[in-house]
């Protein structure tokens, strides 16, 4: 379990890091300092992709979407059916999980009104971004008081290292996010 969770973070933080300095080194050689629609973004993979260059952004985009819907309404129906005490789970027929079903139906039907909505897709991942770094900093520190109890985690509470970081990993967000409110 720790090679899975170490490989795994590793190997997503390489993919993001990847992909901020392919995306800043695309735009900036584009010449592209503020992007305002997606049809911006996937202009300025132009000089690397040509003439494709709409597919790719599209065939990304849609990848993209593939993968995150399945995973964030999976997530928000495990979320609500804990909270709830519903039977969760993947393994359950639909009809023997109706609630935990009825979240994942819900969660993507809202997901599909958003994309056709008026909403412009830049300023809302701009927004959701800044929404998520400013939530995590109460959930990074109720997550660190857990994972140090050893009545809630038992084997797996967290080693001194592992809190130091984590603490370490939240004041830094908590400090990004007021310094982002200050400006």
């Amino acid at each position: 379990m720790r090679l899975d969770t170490f490989g795994g973070m590793a190997i997503c933080n390489l993919v993001a890091i990847a992909i901020m300095i392919g995306t800043a080194a695309t735009l900036h050689a584009a010449g592209k300092t503020d992007i305002n629609t997606a049809a911006d973004a996937a202009q300025a993979l132009r000089p690397v992709a040509g003439q494709f260059a709409f597919l790719l952004f599209a065939l990304g985009i849609i990848g993209t979407g593939l993968l995150a819907v399945p995973v964030l309404a999976g997530s928000a129906a495990y979320a609500v059916g804990e909270a709830r005490n519903w039977k969760i789970g993947l393994k359950h027929k639909p009809w023997d999980a109706i609630g935990f079903y009825s979240v994942i139906g819900v969660a993507t039907l809202l997901g599909i009104a958003i994309d056709w909505s008026p909403l412009d897709p830049i300023k809302a991942l701009f927004g959701s971004a800044v929404i998520n770094g400013v939530v995590a900093v109460p959930i990074m520190a109720a997550m660190m008081l857990v994972v140090a109890r050893h009545s809630a985690m038992r084997q797996f509470t967290a080693t001194r290292w592992l809190l130091f970081f984590g603490w370490g990993a939240t004041l830094v967000m908590a400090i990004a996010a007021l310094a982002m409110l200050a400006l």
